[in-house]
């Protein structure tokens, strides 16, 4: 019976080769998870509005990202369109609209655990619409929020695996190459299983410090 062995050497030897596709993995994560931020708010705040239109746009929108996974969604961007997107391009705009459906409906639920007596203090005061949001609700839900954004931010890092698929040079498209030049796929995707851990380790501490950051200002 054969008995798959890890070989650290291999391991400890191929983590600088890659390591050159964690900016691909960062890059991406990041700069879809902000996407998706700007587009949930967006979203919310349409979400908002009177227009059972504008509310039923959104609630599809949100339904629909929500329910197709991602692999299906970057392989339709990737290869189902008439003309061909680059594949950085096609992961970036399928990263950040599946981010963006959860992040609108974090926000949604963030925003309605602001305590009722704050719309009405502000309204009392004679304060627009935009400015209640912008200086007292959304600093109150995003605080609420960051436990739930965390866990978005680390779905994406983790996630961005997908786009291997369309041959990003991220981390695990490396860890696949030196796979299939040394016939040991085990010792390679055990090695960038515990990257990805790292880096979501990473993003639990920064989670972790924004917590007690929004603890500070608002409850001390």
């Amino acid at each position: 019976m054969y008995i798959p062995m890890i070989d650290l050497r291999l391991m400890v030897d191929s983590i600088p080769f890659l390591l050159t596709g964690l900016p691909y993995t960062i890059g991406i994560s990041v700069l879809t998870f902000l996407i998706g931020n700007l587009l949930g708010i967006i979203l919310t705040m349409f979400g908002m509005l009177p227009s059972k239109i504008v509310k039923g746009f959104v609630r599809f929108y949100i339904s629909f990202l929500r329910g197709v996974p991602g692999l299906v969604l970057l392989f339709l961007l990737y290869f189902g369109l008439p003309y061909q997107l680059n594949a950085l391009t096609a992961a970036c705009i399928c990263f950040s609209l599946t981010s963006s459906a959860f992040i609108a409906e974090i926000y949604r639920g963030s925003i309605a655990g602001v305590d009722a007596g704050q719309w009405d203090a502000a309204y009392a005061l004679g304060l627009p619409f935009g400015r209640v949001m912008r200086k007292i609700i959304l600093p109150q839900a995003f605080r609420i929020s960051i436990p739930a954004l965390g866990n978005v931010a680390m779905d994406l890092l983790k996630g961005t695996s997908l786009a291997a698929m369309i041959t990003i040079p991220d981390i695990f498209q490396k860890a696949k190459i030196v796979g299939g030049r040394t016939f040991d796929y085990m010792s390679m995707y055990i090695l960038v299983a515990v990257m990805y851990w790292l880096l979501c380790i990473g993003i639990g501490w920064g989670q972790n410090r924004l917590e007690q950051h929004y603890e500070k200002r608002y409850i001390a």
